[in-house]
């Protein structure tokens, strides 16, 4: 339906539309606009220059991609932390993952097992913040992330259940964010050596166990409000997942 109605649209204002919803989205994922905040299209409009059409039209697509909300009679906003959505995301990979995980195990080959260590090197290696870019971490540790846990679960040789994956992961994405700027304290990078340790070692209970451990985590880090012992800013080089 979006491509359709890109595609009906003149060129320029397509360009257009496509900046400014690439300008909201990246400022919510930056934490420029804080969980629950209005987003008014009035405002948007007059800091982009641009109409209000175009920003609603950026609105409509950051609402499909769970990053704001369309309140009835109040306009656009962040969701919030306590928003249940990010509870039940997290519950959906919870069921899905650790059983897909399993799969993959029981499936991958010494390739998977090559592109499973090489996401790990990866994600080690990538800086998780950079205090020029956010708050919250970098977005080429963010595609680190998500392909070190992709391909963590790519060993299943299920497309469907690729998908599914990499729907819930789109949609948690923001959670993830805020999850980690809340919990400074929290050893992720362990976390994630952990699993690939466990995957390589044909580990299926242990590697499913902690990857559900790893998903709880990231969850409670938004209703649990003793997590924020450590401070609100980011802790420099140590990765948070």
């Amino acid at each position: 339906m979006t491509q359709t109605a890109h595609s009906s649209a003149p060129p320029g204002k397509q360009m257009l539309s496509e900046q400014v919803y690439a300008h909201l989205r990246d400022a919510i994922m930056r934490g420029d606009h804080s969980p629950g905040a209005p987003l008014k299209p009035q405002d948007l409009a007059k800091e982009q220059g641009v109409s209000l059409a175009v920003v609603r039209e950026a609105l409509v697509r950051v609402v499909g991609e769970g990053l704001a909300d369309r309140l009835p009679n109040r306009g656009f906003a962040v969701p919030s932390f306590s928003d249940r959505r990010w509870q039940e995301i997290a519950e959906a990979r919870r069921t899905v993952e650790p059983v897909v995980l399993r799969m993959s195990i029981e499936r991958g080959d010494v390739d998977w097992e090559a592109r499973v260590r090489a996401a790990h090197h990866r994600l080690v290696r990538t800086p998780a913040y950079a205090p020029q870019e956010s708050e919250y971490y970098t977005s080429a540790w963010a595609e680190a992330h998500r392909a070190f846990h992709r391909t963590l679960l790519e060993g299943c040789d299920n497309s469907a259940l690729l998908e599914t994956f990499d729907r819930l992961w789109t949609a948690s994405e923001l959670a993830r964010r805020w999850s980690a700027h809340r919990n400074p304290d929290r050893d992720a990078a362990k976390e994630h050596r952990r699993l690939e340790e466990a995957a390589l070692a044909r580990d299926a209970d242990t590697a499913a166990a902690l990857l559900v451990q790893h998903l709880t985590l990231t969850a409670a880090a938004l209703t649990d409000d003793s997590v924020l012992r450590g401070g609100s800013g980011p802790p420099g080089a140590v990765a948070r997942g």
